[in-house]
Protein backbone atom coordinates (compact mmCIF):
# COMPACT_ATOMS: atom_id res chain seq x y z
CA UNK A 1 0.00 0.00 0.00
CA UNK A 2 1.22 3.69 -0.98
CA UNK A 3 0.56 7.00 -0.61
CA UNK A 4 2.02 9.82 -2.63
CA UNK A 5 1.71 13.13 -3.78
CA UNK A 6 2.79 15.37 -6.55
CA UNK A 7 4.92 18.39 -5.54
CA UNK A 8 2.91 20.62 -3.11
CA UNK A 9 2.67 24.05 -2.09
CA UNK A 10 4.72 24.64 1.30
CA UNK A 11 2.08 24.41 4.20
CA UNK A 12 0.78 28.21 4.99
CA UNK A 13 0.63 29.12 8.51
CA UNK A 14 -1.58 27.29 10.31
CA UNK A 15 -5.13 29.07 10.55
CA UNK A 16 -6.82 29.96 13.77
CA UNK A 17 -9.12 27.60 14.97
CA UNK A 18 -12.08 29.14 14.10
CA UNK A 19 -10.95 29.43 10.31
CA UNK A 20 -9.20 26.40 10.17
CA UNK A 21 -11.63 24.74 7.66
CA UNK A 22 -11.59 27.62 5.83
CA UNK A 23 -10.15 27.38 2.22
CA UNK A 24 -7.22 30.24 1.47
CA UNK A 25 -8.09 33.28 -1.16
CA UNK A 26 -8.46 31.71 -4.53
CA UNK A 27 -5.70 34.13 -6.56
CA UNK A 28 -3.38 34.15 -3.69
CA UNK A 29 -3.65 30.38 -3.90
CA UNK A 30 -3.39 29.80 -7.86
CA UNK A 31 -0.21 32.55 -7.69
CA UNK A 32 1.80 30.45 -5.24
CA UNK A 33 1.00 27.32 -7.41
CA UNK A 34 2.20 28.83 -10.33
CA UNK A 35 5.23 30.15 -8.42
CA UNK A 36 5.88 26.84 -6.91
CA UNK A 37 5.33 24.98 -10.04
CA UNK A 38 7.93 27.34 -11.90
CA UNK A 39 10.80 26.87 -9.40
CA UNK A 40 9.62 22.85 -9.68
CA UNK A 41 10.50 22.77 -13.70
CA UNK A 42 13.92 25.11 -12.83
CA UNK A 43 14.84 22.58 -10.09
CA UNK A 44 13.81 19.42 -12.81
CA UNK A 45 15.45 21.37 -15.97
CA UNK A 46 19.12 22.38 -14.07
CA UNK A 47 18.28 18.53 -12.48
CA UNK A 48 18.88 17.26 -16.15
CA UNK A 49 21.56 18.65 -16.81
CA UNK A 50 23.48 17.23 -13.75
CA UNK A 51 25.85 19.49 -12.62
CA UNK A 52 27.83 18.21 -9.65
CA UNK A 53 26.41 21.64 -7.60
CA UNK A 54 23.00 20.66 -8.47
CA UNK A 55 22.77 16.95 -7.56
CA UNK A 56 24.27 17.51 -4.24
CA UNK A 57 22.01 20.04 -3.18
CA UNK A 58 19.22 17.37 -4.37
CA UNK A 59 21.01 14.46 -2.72
CA UNK A 60 20.75 16.54 0.66
CA UNK A 61 16.74 17.92 0.36
CA UNK A 62 16.29 13.81 -0.67
CA UNK A 63 17.82 12.60 2.34
CA UNK A 64 16.97 14.74 4.62
CA UNK A 65 12.72 14.44 3.26
CA UNK A 66 12.80 10.95 3.37
CA UNK A 67 14.81 10.35 7.13
CA UNK A 68 11.80 13.21 8.43
CA UNK A 69 9.03 11.05 6.47
CA UNK A 70 10.09 7.99 7.43
CA UNK A 71 10.67 8.58 11.17
CA UNK A 72 7.33 11.07 11.22
CA UNK A 73 5.31 8.48 9.79
CA UNK A 74 6.29 5.17 11.80
CA UNK A 75 7.91 6.37 14.65
CA UNK A 76 5.69 9.61 15.64
CA UNK A 77 2.80 7.55 13.59
CA UNK A 78 1.42 11.20 12.03
CA UNK A 79 -0.06 11.26 8.95
CA UNK A 80 2.40 11.29 5.84
CA UNK A 81 0.99 14.15 4.20
CA UNK A 82 0.89 16.70 7.66
CA UNK A 83 4.92 15.09 7.97
CA UNK A 84 5.49 16.27 4.22
CA UNK A 85 3.49 19.75 4.34
CA UNK A 86 4.89 20.68 7.79
CA UNK A 87 8.25 19.44 9.12
CA UNK A 88 9.36 18.94 5.15
CA UNK A 89 8.19 22.72 4.15
CA UNK A 90 11.61 23.78 3.02
CA UNK A 91 11.41 21.10 0.41
CA UNK A 92 7.45 20.41 0.15
CA UNK A 93 6.99 22.88 -2.69
CA UNK A 94 9.20 20.85 -5.29
CA UNK A 95 9.37 17.78 -4.34
CA UNK A 96 7.46 14.71 -4.18
CA UNK A 97 7.01 11.88 -1.58
CA UNK A 98 5.83 8.02 -1.71
CA UNK A 99 5.01 5.79 1.59
CA UNK A 100 4.64 2.20 1.55
CA UNK A 101 2.84 0.45 4.18
CA UNK A 102 3.63 -2.41 3.89
CA UNK A 103 7.89 -2.21 3.66
CA UNK A 104 7.56 0.03 5.95
CA UNK A 105 9.34 2.64 3.82
CA UNK A 106 9.42 6.20 2.52
CA UNK A 107 10.67 7.72 -0.68
CA UNK A 108 11.36 11.86 -1.47
CA UNK A 109 12.25 12.72 -4.75
CA UNK A 110 13.17 15.78 -6.26
CA UNK A 111 13.79 15.57 -10.36
CA UNK A 112 15.05 12.13 -10.99
CA UNK A 113 16.97 11.98 -7.29
CA UNK A 114 15.16 9.73 -4.78
CA UNK A 115 16.24 8.70 -1.56
CA UNK A 116 14.70 5.99 0.66
CA UNK A 117 14.63 5.26 4.53
CA UNK A 118 13.27 2.28 6.21
CA UNK A 119 11.24 2.08 9.27
CA UNK A 120 12.50 -1.02 12.27
CA UNK A 121 10.92 -1.54 15.49
CA UNK A 122 12.58 -1.01 17.97
CA UNK A 123 15.84 1.25 16.01
CA UNK A 124 12.89 3.62 14.05
CA UNK A 125 13.98 5.22 10.51
CA UNK A 126 17.08 4.94 8.77
CA UNK A 127 18.15 6.34 5.12
CA UNK A 128 19.27 3.56 2.44
CA UNK A 129 22.81 4.72 2.15
CA UNK A 130 26.20 2.99 0.24
CA UNK A 131 26.34 -0.80 0.53
CA UNK A 132 23.52 -0.67 3.63
CA UNK A 133 20.45 -1.23 1.50
CA UNK A 134 16.46 -1.98 2.70
CA UNK A 135 17.29 -5.84 3.08
CA UNK A 136 20.34 -5.14 5.15
CA UNK A 137 19.17 -2.87 7.38
CA UNK A 138 16.32 -4.81 8.60
CA UNK A 139 18.43 -8.18 8.93
CA UNK A 140 19.99 -6.22 11.73
CA UNK A 141 18.80 -8.07 15.39
CA UNK A 142 16.65 -4.75 16.78
CA UNK A 143 15.94 -4.22 20.66
CA UNK A 144 12.92 -4.64 21.45
CA UNK A 145 9.94 -2.10 20.43
CA UNK A 146 8.40 0.13 22.94
CA UNK A 147 5.43 -0.66 24.92
CA UNK A 148 2.39 1.52 25.73
CA UNK A 149 0.42 3.72 28.46
CA UNK A 150 0.59 1.90 31.54
CA UNK A 151 -2.13 3.40 33.70
CA UNK A 152 -2.48 1.25 36.12
CA UNK A 153 0.39 3.25 38.01
CA UNK A 154 0.22 7.12 38.82
CA UNK A 155 3.13 9.05 37.00
CA UNK A 156 6.17 9.01 36.98
CA UNK A 157 6.28 5.13 37.71
CA UNK A 158 3.00 4.76 35.68
CA UNK A 159 0.95 7.09 33.19
CA UNK A 160 -1.94 7.32 35.07
CA UNK A 161 -2.42 11.49 36.47
CA UNK A 162 -4.20 12.42 39.61
CA UNK A 163 -7.64 13.28 38.56
CA UNK A 164 -6.82 17.05 39.50
CA UNK A 165 -3.30 17.78 39.79
CA UNK A 166 -3.79 21.16 38.55
CA UNK A 167 -5.97 21.60 41.35
CA UNK A 168 -4.09 20.42 44.06
CA UNK A 169 -1.25 22.59 42.83
CA UNK A 170 -3.43 25.58 42.64
CA UNK A 171 -4.55 25.06 46.26
CA UNK A 172 -0.71 25.20 47.03
CA UNK A 173 -0.37 28.36 46.05
CA UNK A 174 0.80 27.44 42.67
CA UNK A 175 -1.02 30.30 39.91
CA UNK A 176 -2.22 27.60 37.48
CA UNK A 177 -3.97 30.52 35.69
CA UNK A 178 -1.22 32.12 35.09
CA UNK A 179 0.83 28.79 33.17
CA UNK A 180 -2.47 27.81 31.37
CA UNK A 181 -2.32 31.75 30.43
CA UNK A 182 1.47 30.93 29.03
CA UNK A 183 0.62 27.83 27.26
CA UNK A 184 -1.88 29.37 25.43
CA UNK A 185 0.73 31.78 24.27
CA UNK A 186 2.64 29.13 23.25
CA UNK A 187 -0.04 27.26 21.43
CA UNK A 188 -1.05 30.95 19.70
CA UNK A 189 -0.10 31.94 15.81
CA UNK A 190 0.34 35.37 16.11
CA UNK A 191 1.96 35.81 13.48
CA UNK A 192 3.33 34.87 9.53
CA UNK A 193 6.12 32.49 11.25
CA UNK A 194 4.71 29.56 12.69
CA UNK A 195 5.31 28.08 15.87
CA UNK A 196 3.86 24.89 15.98
CA UNK A 197 3.81 24.39 19.37
CA UNK A 198 2.89 20.75 19.55
CA UNK A 199 3.57 19.57 23.48
CA UNK A 200 4.19 21.26 26.46
CA UNK A 201 4.31 19.52 29.72
CA UNK A 202 5.22 21.72 33.21
CA UNK A 203 6.41 19.09 36.07
CA UNK A 204 6.32 20.93 39.81
CA UNK A 205 7.67 18.37 42.82
CA UNK A 206 7.65 15.64 40.59
CA UNK A 207 4.02 15.98 39.51
CA UNK A 208 2.31 16.99 36.42
CA UNK A 209 0.78 20.33 37.00
CA UNK A 210 0.23 21.29 33.43
CA UNK A 211 0.25 19.87 29.79
CA UNK A 212 -1.10 20.28 26.52
CA UNK A 213 -0.91 19.20 23.04
CA UNK A 214 -1.84 20.52 19.24
CA UNK A 215 -4.38 19.30 17.16
CA UNK A 216 -3.08 15.64 16.06
CA UNK A 217 -0.75 15.05 19.23
CA UNK A 218 -1.49 13.39 22.24
CA UNK A 219 0.21 11.89 25.45
CA UNK A 220 1.49 8.82 22.87
CA UNK A 221 2.61 10.81 20.73
CA UNK A 222 6.82 10.33 20.02
CA UNK A 223 8.01 13.68 19.08
CA UNK A 224 11.61 14.25 17.44
CA UNK A 225 14.29 15.77 20.20
CA UNK A 226 16.84 16.18 17.61
CA UNK A 227 20.39 17.69 19.42
CA UNK A 228 18.41 16.86 22.48
CA UNK A 229 19.89 13.37 21.90
CA UNK A 230 23.06 14.52 22.49
CA UNK A 231 21.89 14.73 26.33
CA UNK A 232 20.59 11.25 26.04
CA UNK A 233 24.33 10.43 24.67
CA UNK A 234 25.45 12.15 27.48
CA UNK A 235 23.42 10.39 29.96
CA UNK A 236 24.63 7.10 28.46
CA UNK A 237 27.64 8.07 28.84
CA UNK A 238 27.27 8.38 32.22
CA UNK A 239 25.99 5.06 32.98
CA UNK A 240 29.00 3.24 31.18
CA UNK A 241 31.13 5.36 33.85
CA UNK A 242 29.13 3.77 36.51
CA UNK A 243 30.00 0.68 35.23
CA UNK A 244 33.52 1.11 34.45
CA UNK A 245 33.42 0.63 31.18
CA UNK A 246 34.41 4.09 30.10
CA UNK A 247 37.00 6.94 32.06
CA UNK A 248 36.01 10.27 30.78
CA UNK A 249 39.71 11.30 31.42
CA UNK A 250 41.38 8.67 29.08
CA UNK A 251 42.10 9.33 25.90
CA UNK A 252 39.20 8.33 23.21
CA UNK A 253 41.41 5.51 21.66
CA UNK A 254 39.69 5.59 18.32
CA UNK A 255 42.34 3.20 15.57
CA UNK A 256 42.53 6.08 12.77
CA UNK A 257 43.41 8.69 15.62
CA UNK A 258 46.31 5.83 17.00
CA UNK A 259 49.12 6.65 14.17
CA UNK A 260 52.67 8.39 15.71
CA UNK A 261 51.97 12.36 16.12
CA UNK A 262 48.63 12.31 15.57
CA UNK A 263 47.20 15.17 17.48
CA UNK A 264 43.86 13.44 18.04
CA UNK A 265 44.97 11.13 19.76
CA UNK A 266 45.28 12.81 23.12
CA UNK A 267 41.70 13.95 23.12
CA UNK A 268 39.90 12.71 25.96
CA UNK A 269 36.18 11.65 25.78
CA UNK A 270 35.35 14.65 28.47
CA UNK A 271 36.73 16.94 25.76
CA UNK A 272 34.43 15.48 23.32
CA UNK A 273 31.58 16.09 25.70
CA UNK A 274 32.17 19.32 26.71
CA UNK A 275 33.01 19.94 22.88
CA UNK A 276 36.33 21.10 23.30
CA UNK A 277 38.26 18.78 21.34
CA UNK A 278 39.58 20.82 18.92
CA UNK A 279 38.09 18.58 15.75
CA UNK A 280 37.09 20.40 12.73
CA UNK A 281 33.44 20.61 11.79
CA UNK A 282 30.86 23.45 10.57
CA UNK A 283 27.70 23.25 12.26
CA UNK A 284 25.92 25.19 9.72
CA UNK A 285 22.18 23.50 8.82
CA UNK A 286 21.89 26.49 6.19
CA UNK A 287 24.63 25.13 3.94
CA UNK A 288 23.86 22.19 2.26
CA UNK A 289 27.46 21.17 1.85
CA UNK A 290 28.82 21.76 5.41
CA UNK A 291 29.87 18.90 7.56
CA UNK A 292 26.26 18.45 9.81
CA UNK A 293 24.03 18.26 6.67
CA UNK A 294 27.10 15.92 4.83
CA UNK A 295 27.38 13.63 7.80
CA UNK A 296 23.11 13.62 8.82
CA UNK A 297 21.62 12.28 5.38
CA UNK A 298 24.63 11.75 2.93
CA UNK A 299 26.60 9.27 5.12
CA UNK A 300 26.20 5.90 5.58
CA UNK A 301 28.30 6.74 8.95
CA UNK A 302 27.75 9.57 10.90
CA UNK A 303 30.70 8.85 13.09
CA UNK A 304 33.36 7.67 10.80
CA UNK A 305 32.72 10.81 8.75
CA UNK A 306 33.16 12.96 12.16
CA UNK A 307 36.14 11.28 13.48
CA UNK A 308 37.89 11.49 9.86
CA UNK A 309 38.08 15.14 10.20
CA UNK A 310 41.43 16.84 11.49
CA UNK A 311 42.28 18.30 14.32
CA UNK A 312 42.12 22.26 13.81
CA UNK A 313 43.63 23.29 17.57
CA UNK A 314 44.49 22.07 20.44
CA UNK A 315 42.21 20.13 23.12
CA UNK A 316 40.73 22.79 25.87
CA UNK A 317 41.85 25.37 23.59
CA UNK A 318 38.91 26.25 22.22
CA UNK A 319 34.74 25.65 22.28
CA UNK A 320 32.93 25.11 19.26
CA UNK A 321 29.29 23.26 19.05
CA UNK A 322 29.89 20.60 16.84
CA UNK A 323 27.39 17.73 16.42
CA UNK A 324 30.35 15.73 14.96
CA UNK A 325 31.46 15.06 18.35
CA UNK A 326 28.52 13.84 19.93
CA UNK A 327 28.63 11.17 16.68
CA UNK A 328 31.89 10.36 17.63
CA UNK A 329 30.83 9.91 21.09
CA UNK A 330 28.63 7.25 20.32
CA UNK A 331 31.43 5.45 18.29
CA UNK A 332 33.43 4.94 21.43
CA UNK A 333 30.39 4.00 22.75
CA UNK A 334 29.87 1.36 20.79
CA UNK A 335 33.34 0.14 21.14
CA UNK A 336 33.30 -0.32 24.61
CA UNK A 337 30.30 -2.27 24.72
CA UNK A 338 31.68 -4.55 22.37
CA UNK A 339 28.80 -6.81 21.56
CA UNK A 340 26.26 -5.21 18.63
CA UNK A 341 23.21 -6.44 20.33
CA UNK A 342 23.94 -5.37 23.22
CA UNK A 343 25.05 -1.87 22.16
CA UNK A 344 21.49 -1.84 19.85
CA UNK A 345 19.56 -2.51 23.43
CA UNK A 346 22.00 -0.47 25.80
CA UNK A 347 19.42 2.50 25.85
CA UNK A 348 16.65 0.77 26.20
CA UNK A 349 18.37 -1.90 28.72
CA UNK A 350 20.06 1.05 31.07
CA UNK A 351 18.04 3.84 30.91
CA UNK A 352 14.73 4.33 29.02
CA UNK A 353 13.07 0.52 30.69
CA UNK A 354 14.68 1.80 34.04
CA UNK A 355 12.70 5.34 34.44
CA UNK A 356 9.80 4.36 32.67
CA UNK A 357 10.52 6.04 28.91
CA UNK A 358 8.68 3.67 27.09
CA UNK A 359 7.74 5.30 24.64
CA UNK A 360 11.61 6.65 23.20
CA UNK A 361 13.38 5.70 20.41
CA UNK A 362 17.38 6.48 19.34
CA UNK A 363 18.05 5.89 16.01
CA UNK A 364 20.89 4.80 14.47
CA UNK A 365 22.90 5.63 10.83
CA UNK A 366 22.95 2.66 8.02
CA UNK A 367 26.40 1.65 9.48
CA UNK A 368 24.61 1.07 13.02
CA UNK A 369 25.73 3.55 15.10
CA UNK A 370 23.11 5.55 16.77
CA UNK A 371 23.38 9.31 15.58
CA UNK A 372 23.76 10.55 18.81
CA UNK A 373 23.64 14.15 18.04
CA UNK A 374 20.51 14.12 16.68
CA UNK A 375 17.81 11.28 16.21
CA UNK A 376 15.80 10.30 18.88
CA UNK A 377 12.03 10.47 19.78
CA UNK A 378 10.19 10.27 22.70
CA UNK A 379 6.45 10.91 24.03
CA UNK A 380 6.45 15.24 25.95
CA UNK A 381 5.78 13.11 28.74
CA UNK A 382 8.75 10.43 28.60
CA UNK A 383 10.66 13.46 27.93
CA UNK A 384 9.82 14.91 31.12
CA UNK A 385 10.85 11.50 32.50
CA UNK A 386 13.69 12.04 31.24
CA UNK A 387 14.36 16.46 32.88
CA UNK A 388 13.02 14.46 36.30
CA UNK A 389 16.13 12.08 36.54
CA UNK A 390 18.03 14.53 36.08
CA UNK A 391 16.74 17.12 38.37
CA UNK A 392 16.60 13.94 40.94
CA UNK A 393 20.54 13.93 40.20
CA UNK A 394 20.42 10.90 38.65
CA UNK A 395 18.47 8.55 41.08
CA UNK A 396 14.79 7.41 39.97
CA UNK A 397 12.73 5.84 42.69
CA UNK A 398 15.41 5.61 45.00
CA UNK A 399 17.80 3.77 42.52
CA UNK A 400 20.51 5.20 41.52
CA UNK A 401 21.20 4.73 37.65
CA UNK A 402 23.92 7.89 37.03
CA UNK A 403 26.58 7.69 39.31
CA UNK A 404 27.15 10.24 41.92
CA UNK A 405 28.43 13.69 40.92
CA UNK A 406 27.70 13.11 37.14
CA UNK A 407 24.79 15.79 37.04
CA UNK A 408 26.83 17.95 38.66
CA UNK A 409 29.90 17.20 36.24
CA UNK A 410 27.70 18.01 32.81
CA UNK A 411 26.03 21.08 34.27
CA UNK A 412 29.41 22.85 35.32
CA UNK A 413 30.26 25.18 32.71
CA UNK A 414 33.15 24.17 29.81
CA UNK A 415 36.08 26.72 30.92
CA UNK A 416 36.25 28.24 26.98
CA UNK A 417 32.18 28.22 26.16
CA UNK A 418 31.11 31.97 26.20
CA UNK A 419 28.75 33.02 29.22
CA UNK A 420 28.88 29.51 31.50
CA UNK A 421 26.87 28.53 28.25
CA UNK A 422 27.50 24.73 28.02
CA UNK A 423 28.56 22.01 29.84
CA UNK A 424 28.98 18.42 29.27
CA UNK A 425 25.93 17.64 26.05
CA UNK A 426 23.99 20.65 28.01
CA UNK A 427 22.77 23.84 27.82
CA UNK A 428 23.66 25.96 31.06
CA UNK A 429 22.89 29.92 32.23
CA UNK A 430 25.91 30.20 34.56
CA UNK A 431 27.19 32.88 32.97
CA UNK A 432 30.97 34.33 33.09
CA UNK A 433 31.89 33.48 36.46
CA UNK A 434 28.76 33.67 37.51
CA UNK A 435 28.41 37.05 36.23
CA UNK A 436 24.39 37.46 36.02
CA UNK A 437 24.51 40.44 33.05
CA UNK A 438 26.54 37.51 31.08
CA UNK A 439 23.79 34.52 31.48
CA UNK A 440 21.98 33.72 27.71
CA UNK A 441 18.95 33.82 29.18
CA UNK A 442 19.11 36.38 32.08
CA UNK A 443 16.04 36.56 33.26
CA UNK A 444 15.69 32.73 34.49
CA UNK A 445 17.84 31.72 37.53
CA UNK A 446 21.45 30.45 37.26
CA UNK A 447 21.11 27.03 37.75
CA UNK A 448 18.27 26.74 34.68
CA UNK A 449 19.97 23.94 32.58
CA UNK A 450 18.85 22.62 29.52
CA UNK A 451 18.73 19.73 26.57
CA UNK A 452 17.74 21.93 23.76
CA UNK A 453 17.57 20.88 19.79
CA UNK A 454 16.67 22.04 16.48
CA UNK A 455 12.77 23.77 16.05
CA UNK A 456 12.66 24.49 19.67
CA UNK A 457 13.09 21.32 21.40
CA UNK A 458 13.61 21.80 24.63
CA UNK A 459 13.92 20.03 28.61
CA UNK A 460 14.29 22.87 30.66
CA UNK A 461 15.48 21.94 34.42
CA UNK A 462 14.74 24.46 37.19
CA UNK A 463 16.65 22.71 40.56
CA UNK A 464 15.87 26.17 42.83
CA UNK A 465 12.10 25.91 41.36
CA UNK A 466 12.10 21.98 41.28
CA UNK A 467 10.37 22.87 37.89
CA UNK A 468 10.82 20.29 34.47
CA UNK A 469 9.15 21.96 31.40
CA UNK A 470 8.79 20.52 28.18
CA UNK A 471 8.57 22.24 25.11
CA UNK A 472 8.17 20.32 21.27
CA UNK A 473 7.34 21.97 18.34
CA UNK A 474 8.51 22.38 14.73
CA UNK A 475 9.36 25.93 14.44
CA UNK A 476 11.46 26.74 11.62
CA UNK A 477 12.02 30.31 11.82
CA UNK A 478 14.42 31.93 14.77
CA UNK A 479 12.45 34.10 16.83
CA UNK A 480 8.76 32.85 16.37
CA UNK A 481 8.55 31.17 19.89
CA UNK A 482 9.92 32.53 22.86
CA UNK A 483 10.79 30.35 24.93
CA UNK A 484 12.60 32.26 28.13
CA UNK A 485 9.20 34.17 27.91
CA UNK A 486 7.26 30.89 28.47
CA UNK A 487 9.59 30.05 31.32
CA UNK A 488 9.48 33.06 33.17
CA UNK A 489 5.67 33.33 33.53
CA UNK A 490 5.68 29.87 34.58
CA UNK A 491 8.16 30.59 37.14
CA UNK A 492 6.09 32.93 38.44
CA UNK A 493 3.47 30.77 38.71
CA UNK A 494 5.37 28.70 41.05
CA UNK A 495 7.23 31.43 43.18
CA UNK A 496 3.30 32.62 43.85
CA UNK A 497 3.55 29.51 46.46
CA UNK A 498 6.14 30.51 48.40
Amino acid sequence: MTESTEPAPAAPAPAPAAEAEADPPAPRGRWRRRILAGVAIVVVAALAVATPFVLQLARVGTGYGAKILCSGTFVSERPPERVFAEDLEPIAGFASFEVDREARTATVSIGPVSRTAVFRPGLGATLVLGEHDAAALRAVPAPPAPGGLDESRPWPVGDALPPDASGAAEAAGVDIARIEAALDEAFAEPGPKPRRTRAVVVVHDGTIIAERYAEGIDAETRLTGWSMTKSLTATLVGILVRDGKLDIHQPAGLPEWSADGDPRAKITLDQLLRMSSGLRFVEEYGDPFCDVVQMLFTRPSAARYASALPADAEPDAVWSYSSGTTNVIQRVIRRAVGDDAAYHALPRRELFDRIGMKSAIMETDPDGTFVGSSFSWASARDWALFGLLSLEDGVWQGERILPEGWVTYCTTPTPKAPGGRYGAQWWLNAGEGGDPETRPAPELPADFYSARGYQGQSVCIIPSRRLVVVRLGCTEARGAFDLQAMLVEIIAAVDEAG
